[in-house]
């Protein structure tokens, strides 16, 4: 959520709709300090991948609503903001805390499934879907993305 903040921060500062990509980096590195001239261009690239921000030529505008986020006083984002988000890894991790077991046993099920359930015709994301499913762990909020994961591929 920290992303679509950082990204909603500079249409409301300026109050307009779209914004030339050197005035974004320009509020975020400059204006408000958050970092530096690399980060906010890396930042920027994160917000297209992630859907959040459309670049036409060299305006940016955002693809959500930026009225609806608040944006809390002295916020500042967070440096986890540049980790892109692995829905396979989530999930790894959501096994992991509800089984209480090493990610390697996670790895150890999944890979078991591939090969002795699917003769190795399974796509990870796909396995581990499975995984979660015998283990009754939540996952339809990561479907999305795992889903986005496998079409990239």
């Amino acid at each position: 959520m920290s992303l679509a903040i950082t990204i909603a921060a500079p249409f409301r500062h300026a109050r307009k709709a779209s914004l030339k990509k050197s005035e974004m980096v320009y509020y975020l590195a400059f204006e408000r300090g958050w970092m530096n001239i690399e980060q906010a261009n890396l930042l920027l690239a994160l917000a297209r991948d992630e859907g959040l921000i459309a670049v036409d030529g060299d305006m940016i505008r955002p693809l959500f609503d930026t009225t609806t986020v608040e944006i809390p006083l002295g916020f500042r984002p967070p440096s986890s903001i540049f980790r892109r988000s692995d829905p396979l890894e989530e999930l790894m991790q959501r096994i992991e805390k509800a089984k209480n077991i090493p990610a390697t046993s996670v790895a150890a099920e999944m890979n078991a499934i591939i090969s002795r359930e699917f003769d190795g015709y399974l796509r990870p994301e796909a396995a581990l879907v499975i995984l979660a499913r015998r283990h009754a762990v939540p996952f339809d909020d990561l479907l999305p993305a795992l889903r986005e994961t496998v079409l990239k591929k």
